[in-house]
């Protein structure tokens, strides 16, 4: 039996540590209960990212986060419940979340969806874009694709592609253009990193989501990742919220704060009405991790360069369900030197470990 106190916060814990909880204890979710062990609520990781997007500062308390949901008491069985009908009720309705009570409606087990499932059920493919230049890297790409750069004690993609296999997705195609040898030589077939690898050499480089075009058909859905981002981000939690919304096509955020760094000035017309000092801005920025649905596949012209932009916009025209994802595990672009030489920083101070 898991720790139960693993899953526990308390009403008044703040929505920092909430966060915590739920990556923590690997459940995606923490229970609320009072001193008793009693259940009041339950917050689960799609709760928690609704309410990042929400603006919920991360010093809210966990009721401020039970109060943007529907009101009423959560779907709890008793301890008395026999397994299989708690493994019938599940596969039911899809819980993914049960709470085991006592009489005394106090919290003695949890059963879950994760109880049922293997990683080798996670029905989604995965495609690395790794084809770029890496000029911004400059003279370290001279002779090393960027995907290729160290980063602790393995290069860049092979942190994406085992975490990946541990998230239990199994099939992979990698989008090469530039010193595509240096990849294919590392990775193989795939085998020993747990996946099988495909490859898609791009003969023109196809933009961001041009090269999705490349990979056979599938009923699947497809999580498409920039071979430059470095995440320890959670993709089952993002394909259950990707479902949970009904989204064609879910995109994964990131909040970026800029601070201005003078007094700003408001006016209107020649009228001052104040003056904001050093401002900060918050805007959520694209993380370059996607999820697609099969369907989606259509809007990208095959073997024309295509931007995810673009097929952004076109879903949003064509009245397509466009959601985002609010990532707050670790994450970093390597886009330039100084991103570089901070990835380096955090692994060897062990955040890469998810």
């Amino acid at each position: 039996m898991e720790d139960l106190n693993s899953l526990f916060v308390a009403s008044d814990t703040s929505f920092r540590d909430v966060l915590t909880t739920i990556n923590g204890a690997a459940r995606g979710i923490a229970l609320v209960v009072d001193g008793e062990r009693r259940l009041t609520g339950v917050i689960t990781d799609g709760d928690a990212r609704r309410a990042i997007l929400a603006g919920v500062p991360l010093t809210a308390p966990a009721s401020a986060i039970l109060s943007r949901k529907p009101a009423g008491v959560p779907i709890t069985v008793l301890a008395t419940t026999p397994p299989s009908d708690l493994v019938a009720l599940v596969q039911r309705t899809r819980i993914s979340h049960l709470p085991i009570v006592n009489d005394a409606g106090q919290v003695v087990d949890f059963f879950g969806l994760d109880d049922l499932l293997t990683n080798e059920e996670m029905t989604l493919q995965a495609v690395v874009m790794a084809g770029g230049f890496g000029s911004r890297l400059h003279p370290l790409t001279a002779s090393t694709p960027k995907p290729m750069l160290p980063i602790g004690d393995r290069p860049l993609i092979e942190h994406i592609i085992r975490n990946l296999s541990d998230a239990g997705i199994r099939q992979v195609s990698i989008a090469t253009h530039y010193l595509a040898d240096k990849i294919t030589d590392h990775f193989g077939d795939g085998e020993r990193f747990g996946v099988t690898v495909r490859y898609m050499p791009e003969e023109q480089l196809l933009g961001t989501v041009g090269a999705v075009a490349l990979v056979p058909d599938s009923q699947t859905p497809m999580l498409v990742i920039n071979g430059d981002i470095l995440t320890t981000m959670d993709f089952r939690a993002m394909l259950s919220f990707h479902r949970e919304h009904g989204a064609d096509l879910t995109v994964a955020v990131r909040r970026f704060e800029v601070q201005v760094p003078y007094g700003v000035v408001n006016t209107d017309g020649e009228k001052v009405l104040g003056v904001t000092e050093k401002p900060v801005h918050s805007h959520l920025v694209n993380a370059g991790i996607y999820l697609l649905e099969p369907s989606v596949r259509g809007f990208i012209p095959r073997g024309e360069r295509y931007d995810m932009t673009e097929l952004i916009q076109a879903l949003v025209a064509a009245g397509r369900t466009v959601i985002c994802f609010p990532v707050w595990e670790y994450w970093r672009d390597i886009g330039h030197r100084r991103d570089y030489e901070q990835a380096q920083a955090d692994a060897k101070s062990g955040r890469l470990v998810s």
